[in-house]
């Protein structure tokens, strides 16, 4: 007999059975985690989602990540937008000079939205779409909006509020 095979005792499992059963464990975890969006979006509740406004000072909000610069307003084109999935946002310029920031995790399934085009935010994962202007679901299969994320501009700047 194998070390894998060796019982001590009445009621011991052997390693192999232990190890199985830690594996079944492991892949109901897994299996949870990959759940519909019945349960409810599990993310920060939404803030404004009004129009960033140049200011020279702090503002401070809800979504404060640090004053770092995340893109310069030349980058966001006028009725599109640019995800930026290191930072959790996408960035994006419904009309001139009037910027906004939205969640960059789709609410259906918690895939990352992958690009703005056509005037919405686009999840390729299962083809949902977000206004540029408020979040909104332009189409499914998710049924919330994006939620939104404070921008300020600061000259050319754009950042967290």
């Amino acid at each position: 007999m194998s070390d894998d095979q060796v019982l001590t005792g009445p009621g011991t499992q052997t390693r192999r059975a232990l190890l199985a059963g830690a594996g079944a464990v492991g892949a109901a975890v897994v299996l949870a985690a990959c759940g519909g969006d019945d349960a409810g979006d599990g993310g920060a509740p939404a803030t404004s989602g009004g129009p960033a406004v140049p200011s020279t000072g702090d503002a401070g909000g809800g979504d404060r990540q640090g004053s770092q610069s995340l893109a310069t307003t030349t980058d966001i084109p006028v009725g599109g937008g640019k995800v930026l999935n290191t930072a959790g946002v996408v960035i994006t310029q419904p009309s001139p000079g009037e910027f906004k920031g939205f969640d960059a995790i789709c609410t259906h399934q918690r895939c990352p939205v992958s690009n703005v085009d056509g005037g919405t935010i686009n999840c390729t994962c299962h083809g949902s779409k977000f206004s540029i202007e408020d979040g909104s679901v332009k189409a499914g299969p998710a049924t919330r909006p994006l939620p939104a994320k404070n921008v300020k501009v600061v000259g050319d700047q754009i950042s967290f509020a």
